[in-house]
Protein backbone atom coordinates (compact mmCIF):
# COMPACT_ATOMS: atom_id res chain seq x y z
CA UNK A 1 0.00 0.00 0.00
CA UNK A 2 1.50 3.23 -0.94
CA UNK A 3 0.19 6.85 0.11
CA UNK A 4 0.92 8.84 -3.02
CA UNK A 5 0.92 12.73 -3.35
CA UNK A 6 3.04 14.07 -6.29
CA UNK A 7 4.98 11.38 -7.11
CA UNK A 8 4.82 10.84 -10.73
CA UNK A 9 8.91 10.97 -10.79
CA UNK A 10 9.34 7.95 -7.87
CA UNK A 11 6.61 5.36 -9.03
CA UNK A 12 7.81 3.58 -11.93
CA UNK A 13 10.85 2.57 -9.58
CA UNK A 14 8.76 1.95 -6.40
CA UNK A 15 6.20 -0.38 -8.58
CA UNK A 16 9.25 -2.20 -10.32
CA UNK A 17 10.84 -3.12 -7.43
CA UNK A 18 7.34 -4.63 -5.98
CA UNK A 19 8.27 -8.48 -5.30
CA UNK A 20 6.52 -11.14 -7.44
CA UNK A 21 2.87 -11.79 -6.46
CA UNK A 22 2.44 -8.28 -4.42
CA UNK A 23 -0.10 -6.22 -5.28
CA UNK A 24 0.37 -2.92 -5.10
CA UNK A 25 -2.88 -0.41 -4.11
CA UNK A 26 -1.56 3.36 -4.52
CA UNK A 27 -3.70 6.01 -2.86
CA UNK A 28 -3.51 9.00 -4.11
CA UNK A 29 -3.90 11.35 -2.21
CA UNK A 30 -4.58 15.19 -4.16
CA UNK A 31 -1.74 14.53 -6.83
CA UNK A 32 -1.62 17.24 -9.68
CA UNK A 33 1.39 15.53 -11.37
CA UNK A 34 -0.32 12.83 -12.97
CA UNK A 35 0.67 10.20 -10.42
CA UNK A 36 -2.66 8.33 -10.24
CA UNK A 37 -3.11 7.72 -14.45
CA UNK A 38 0.84 6.70 -14.15
CA UNK A 39 0.51 4.11 -11.06
CA UNK A 40 -2.88 2.67 -12.58
CA UNK A 41 -1.20 2.65 -16.34
CA UNK A 42 1.89 0.35 -14.50
CA UNK A 43 -0.60 -1.83 -13.49
CA UNK A 44 -1.18 -1.10 -9.34
CA UNK A 45 -4.99 -0.75 -8.17
CA UNK A 46 -5.65 2.97 -7.59
CA UNK A 47 -8.00 4.86 -5.25
CA UNK A 48 -8.65 8.30 -4.12
CA UNK A 49 -8.70 10.13 -0.87
CA UNK A 50 -9.47 14.13 -1.26
CA UNK A 51 -9.16 14.32 2.41
CA UNK A 52 -5.27 15.56 3.17
CA UNK A 53 -3.53 13.93 5.84
CA UNK A 54 -0.95 10.81 5.88
CA UNK A 55 -3.21 8.20 7.94
CA UNK A 56 -6.57 9.28 6.08
CA UNK A 57 -4.58 7.70 2.88
CA UNK A 58 -3.43 4.92 4.67
CA UNK A 59 -6.56 4.35 6.35
CA UNK A 60 -8.07 4.17 3.14
CA UNK A 61 -6.23 2.03 1.54
CA UNK A 62 -6.22 -0.62 4.11
CA UNK A 63 -10.23 -0.46 3.38
CA UNK A 64 -9.55 -1.28 -0.02
CA UNK A 65 -7.02 -3.80 0.45
CA UNK A 66 -8.38 -7.95 0.49
CA UNK A 67 -5.53 -9.71 1.04
CA UNK A 68 -4.86 -10.64 4.87
CA UNK A 69 -1.63 -9.41 4.90
CA UNK A 70 -1.12 -5.76 4.04
CA UNK A 71 2.20 -3.97 3.72
CA UNK A 72 2.84 -0.40 3.96
CA UNK A 73 5.58 1.90 2.31
CA UNK A 74 6.37 5.43 1.25
CA UNK A 75 5.87 6.33 -2.71
CA UNK A 76 9.24 8.79 -3.14
CA UNK A 77 11.63 5.85 -4.16
CA UNK A 78 13.51 5.83 0.09
CA UNK A 79 12.79 2.54 0.53
CA UNK A 80 13.22 -0.90 -1.20
CA UNK A 81 10.09 -2.79 -1.92
CA UNK A 82 12.02 -5.69 -2.52
CA UNK A 83 12.49 -6.21 1.03
CA UNK A 84 8.98 -6.46 1.82
CA UNK A 85 8.70 -10.09 2.23
CA UNK A 86 10.87 -10.22 5.19
CA UNK A 87 8.75 -8.34 7.25
CA UNK A 88 5.87 -10.33 5.76
CA UNK A 89 7.90 -13.23 7.11
CA UNK A 90 8.29 -11.41 10.27
CA UNK A 91 4.50 -12.16 10.96
CA UNK A 92 5.26 -15.95 11.61
CA UNK A 93 6.38 -14.80 15.18
CA UNK A 94 4.68 -11.58 15.43
CA UNK A 95 1.72 -9.36 14.96
CA UNK A 96 3.53 -6.35 13.38
CA UNK A 97 6.73 -6.47 11.73
CA UNK A 98 8.07 -2.74 11.07
CA UNK A 99 11.61 -1.71 9.66
CA UNK A 100 14.16 0.50 10.98
CA UNK A 101 15.72 2.24 8.66
CA UNK A 102 19.15 2.25 7.55
CA UNK A 103 20.58 5.13 5.31
CA UNK A 104 22.52 3.68 2.37
CA UNK A 105 24.73 7.30 2.25
CA UNK A 106 25.40 10.48 3.87
CA UNK A 107 22.58 13.12 4.12
CA UNK A 108 20.11 10.68 3.25
CA UNK A 109 18.29 11.57 6.31
CA UNK A 110 18.19 15.12 7.84
CA UNK A 111 19.43 15.58 11.19
CA UNK A 112 16.34 17.48 12.33
CA UNK A 113 14.51 14.19 11.12
CA UNK A 114 16.52 11.87 12.66
CA UNK A 115 16.41 13.57 15.91
CA UNK A 116 12.63 13.81 16.21
CA UNK A 117 12.43 10.31 15.36
CA UNK A 118 15.28 9.18 17.77
CA UNK A 119 13.34 11.31 20.93
CA UNK A 120 9.79 9.63 20.02
CA UNK A 121 11.64 6.07 19.41
CA UNK A 122 13.13 6.48 23.15
CA UNK A 123 9.84 7.79 24.34
CA UNK A 124 8.24 4.39 22.94
CA UNK A 125 11.36 2.18 24.33
CA UNK A 126 10.30 3.70 27.84
CA UNK A 127 6.65 2.71 27.37
CA UNK A 128 8.37 -0.74 26.98
CA UNK A 129 7.59 -1.04 23.21
CA UNK A 130 11.40 -2.58 21.57
CA UNK A 131 11.78 -0.03 18.83
CA UNK A 132 14.00 2.27 17.26
CA UNK A 133 12.27 3.96 13.92
CA UNK A 134 8.65 4.89 13.88
CA UNK A 135 9.41 3.47 10.26
CA UNK A 136 7.22 4.30 7.20
CA UNK A 137 7.63 0.64 6.03
CA UNK A 138 5.33 -2.24 7.97
CA UNK A 139 3.65 -5.48 7.50
CA UNK A 140 0.03 -6.29 9.41
CA UNK A 141 -2.81 -8.49 9.09
CA UNK A 142 -5.52 -6.35 7.66
CA UNK A 143 -8.05 -7.24 10.11
CA UNK A 144 -6.16 -7.19 13.21
CA UNK A 145 -5.13 -3.56 12.00
CA UNK A 146 -8.47 -2.58 11.58
CA UNK A 147 -9.68 -3.98 14.67
CA UNK A 148 -7.33 -2.17 16.48
CA UNK A 149 -8.75 1.11 16.00
CA UNK A 150 -6.05 3.64 14.83
CA UNK A 151 -8.27 7.27 14.49
CA UNK A 152 -5.38 9.43 13.60
CA UNK A 153 -5.49 10.84 9.78
CA UNK A 154 -2.23 12.63 10.09
CA UNK A 155 1.41 12.04 10.57
CA UNK A 156 0.78 10.83 13.91
CA UNK A 157 -0.65 7.51 12.55
CA UNK A 158 2.16 5.47 12.72
CA UNK A 159 2.78 6.65 16.36
CA UNK A 160 -0.80 5.49 17.21
CA UNK A 161 -0.63 2.58 15.50
CA UNK A 162 2.52 1.26 17.73
CA UNK A 163 0.99 2.86 20.97
CA UNK A 164 -2.31 0.94 20.35
CA UNK A 165 -0.20 -2.48 19.59
CA UNK A 166 1.98 -2.36 22.72
CA UNK A 167 -1.66 -1.61 24.54
CA UNK A 168 -3.35 -4.58 22.88
CA UNK A 169 -0.51 -7.00 23.90
CA UNK A 170 0.86 -7.52 20.21
CA UNK A 171 4.06 -8.93 19.56
CA UNK A 172 6.32 -6.26 17.61
CA UNK A 173 9.40 -7.06 15.61
CA UNK A 174 12.06 -4.37 14.22
CA UNK A 175 14.30 -5.65 10.86
CA UNK A 176 16.93 -3.47 9.42
CA UNK A 177 15.92 -2.04 6.17
CA UNK A 178 17.75 -0.01 3.38
CA UNK A 179 16.81 4.18 3.40
CA UNK A 180 18.10 5.99 -0.22
CA UNK A 181 18.06 8.80 -1.81
CA UNK A 182 14.77 9.73 -2.81
CA UNK A 183 13.64 9.74 -6.43
CA UNK A 184 14.76 12.74 -8.48
CA UNK A 185 11.94 15.66 -8.15
CA UNK A 186 10.41 14.23 -5.42
CA UNK A 187 10.75 15.69 -1.68
CA UNK A 188 9.76 14.12 1.73
CA UNK A 189 6.60 15.57 3.29
CA UNK A 190 8.42 15.19 6.74
CA UNK A 191 11.42 15.19 6.39
CA UNK A 192 12.17 17.65 3.46
CA UNK A 193 11.93 20.35 5.48
CA UNK A 194 12.17 21.39 8.96
CA UNK A 195 8.69 22.79 8.90
CA UNK A 196 7.71 19.33 7.84
CA UNK A 197 9.56 17.51 10.64
CA UNK A 198 8.20 19.82 13.28
CA UNK A 199 4.26 19.43 11.78
CA UNK A 200 5.21 15.46 12.30
CA UNK A 201 6.32 16.06 15.75
CA UNK A 202 3.51 18.17 16.34
CA UNK A 203 1.33 15.20 15.14
CA UNK A 204 3.56 12.66 17.23
CA UNK A 205 3.04 15.23 20.64
CA UNK A 206 -0.62 15.35 19.92
CA UNK A 207 -0.80 11.21 19.86
CA UNK A 208 1.31 11.09 23.11
CA UNK A 209 -0.67 12.95 25.29
CA UNK A 210 -3.96 10.88 24.69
Amino acid sequence: MLPCLDEAGALPGVLAALPERYRAIVVDNGSTDGSAEIAAGLGAKVVHEPRRGYGAAVHTGLEAATADVVCFADADGSLDLAELPMLVHGLADADLAVGRRVPTGPGVWPWHARAGNALISSLLRHKGLPVRDIAPLRAVRRQALLDLGVTDRAFGYPLELLIKAKRAGWRVTEFDVSYGERAKGTKSKVSGSLRGTLRATRDFGRVLSR
